[in-house]
């Protein structure tokens, strides 16, 4: 049964842009956090943004700030992150994730996600 769904993945150019959406189902709906993780191959999975759907705040990864946003559509249950200025590092398996936080959580640590989705390939070439 999916929870969690990736779209919006595929191949661009260096410089191109892609908005990755996320989709939750079920419990999953009543998250009240989601956050986007990346993995390039042979590297370890790290957080690129998240987003508190309750509250609005939102986080990037200060490495990413000015070309990555995170956005969320409440009434559609469905995150965004729209990435700009794409470059060939940013290739990987992108992740969404949930997770059920109080209203102190820290967005930047990237923890406390319980549910995952299956991931979605972006590839970006020079």
């Amino acid at each position: 049964q999916r929870q969690l769904v990736e779209s919006g993945g595929g191949s661009v150019r260096t410089g191109g842009s892609l908005r990755l959406s996320c989709e939750t189902f079920g419990y999953t709906s009543n998250s009240n956090c989601i956050g986007w993780f990346r993995q390039a191959t042979g590297k370890e999975r790290s957080g690129v943004a998240s987003i508190n759907r309750e509250n609005g705040r939102s986080y990037v990864d200060d490495s990413l700030k000015g070309r990555f946003t995170i956005s969320s559509d409440n009434s559609k249950d469905t995150v965004y992150l729209q990435m700009n200025s794409l470059k060939p590092e940013d290739s990987g398996m992108y992740y969404c994730a949930a997770a059920w936080v109080d209203s102190s959580y820290e967005l930047s640590r990237f923890d406390q996600f319980e549910v995952w989705g299956q991931g979605i390939p972006v590839n970006v070439s020079s």
